[in-house]
């Protein structure tokens, strides 16, 4: 499969996230509903990692690899209860949106650490992401 449809998948359920977590975070605090949250996936994760036999020895795993993996794991439990937490306070109608100028923060990241190029469509793309959550928000 290609990674399109795999994209997709990411935000028909980041899409549920949103849903289901303001439902989640309504009689509970935010912190724990991450909380709660995050065992889930590490759950899942692990059940499709021994049904896929993909488990490998932490010392066969390269070490920048890990460094790197532990920095989005501290960024994602970040991302996480600030989003629950604005969930808990806001509507989920201007809180997704709001969350989804991540999508312009990894292009400007992407043209500054990882060298990949602007072009006119990604740029158009950014400034209607970025226009459509303003306009979302108000």
């Amino acid at each position: 499969m290609s990674w399109q449809i795999f994209a997709l998948g990411a935000a028909f359920f980041a899409a549920l996230t949103a849903i289901f977590g303001k439902v989640g975070v309504s009689d509970l605090n935010s912190n724990l509903a991450t909380f709660i949250r995050t065992m889930i996936v590490l759950i899942v994760s692990a059940i499709l990692i021994s049904i896929r036999q993909e488990w490998v020895r932490p010392m066969h795993l390269p070490s920048k690899s890990i460094l790197f993996l532990i920095l989005s794991g501290l960024s994602t439990g970040l991302s996480w209860l600030c989003y629950y937490h604005a969930l808990q306070l806001g509507p989920a109608s201007k809180v997704a949106p709001i969350d989804k100028l991540s999508v312009v923060l990894v292009v400007i990241f992407a043209i500054l650490f990882l060298g990949e190029p602007l072009t006119w469509k990604v740029g158009l793309g950014v400034f209607l992401i970025a226009s459509g959550v303003v306009l979302m928000t108000l």
